[in-house]
């Protein structure tokens, strides 16, 4: 598909170099289009194959399959690429996920658990500057995701370089263990069950305002000075 911002040129079967139509052909026969960032390597044959080796690697990992498409399609709806959205819910499809999953992976949610616990991790990766929280990782890891596959879908929802180096090191070397252990402690030793708690005064808030509150931020002050 061509677009009136491409600076390069997006090649097909009847303009790309000679030494580029298998891998063109091939990337046709699994995904049925041709995606421009293909389209545009095809004009160098060397870097197509070389792109075409990495994503080879890619697929001896242990990411599966539905979850790689459902990080996929919530990193499109985060980017608001129509042009990669309208390839994934195909591929999606083809993966054996459902409309209704297609739906919920854009939001970051699945009804598998495991899947929505998976998603709420890659979003406090695409969404936040720095490392997502320590409770989104154990979160996952409790959900039954290893941290090589953590590692992967990090990856695969974009980070790089110094980033991914400084997220894998956190992970393997357990950075903040000890926290996580502690605040868990704490959280079981006030009774506290759930997120968010507020306490004021050391007095936990009363169900009914932490609901006010969730449904109304700006009630925050007018709760907060009642129970003072």
């Amino acid at each position: 598909m061509k677009t009136k911002e491409s600076r390069f040129q997006i090649h097909d079967e009847l303009t790309a170099p000679e030494r580029s139509l298998a891998v063109l052909k091939g990337a046709l026969a699994g995904g049925g289009q041709l995606p421009n960032f293909v389209a545009v390597l095809a004009g160098s044959p060397a870097a197509l194959r070389a792109y075409a080796r990495f994503r080879s690697e890619l697929r001896h990992g242990t990411l599966p399959l539905k979850s790689q498409q459902r990080v996929a399609l919530a990193v499109g709806e985060h980017q608001s690429s129509e042009y990669a959205l309208s390839t994934l819910q195909r591929t999606a499809r083809d993966a054996g996920l459902g409309l209704d999953e297609i739906a919920l992976a854009r939001e970051f949610d699945s009804h598998d658990e495991k899947e929505a616990a998976l998603l709420r991790y890659v979003r406090a990766l695409v969404e936040g500057d720095d490392p997502p929280k320590v409770v989104h990782i154990e979160e996952a890891r409790e959900a039954g995701w290893t941290d090589e596959q953590l590692v992967g879908f990090a990856e695969a929802a974009g980070l790089q370089d110094g980033e991914l180096e400084s997220f894998r090191t956190c992970m393997t070397q357990g950075t903040y263990t000890d926290y996580v252990a502690d605040m868990q402690e704490r959280a079981n030793r006030e009774g506290v069950s759930g997120s968010p708690y507020v306490f004021v005064d050391s007095e936990a808030l009363a169900d009914e305002d932490m609901f006010a509150m969730q449904q109304d931020p700006t009630a925050f002050e007018q709760i907060l000075q009642a129970n003072r």
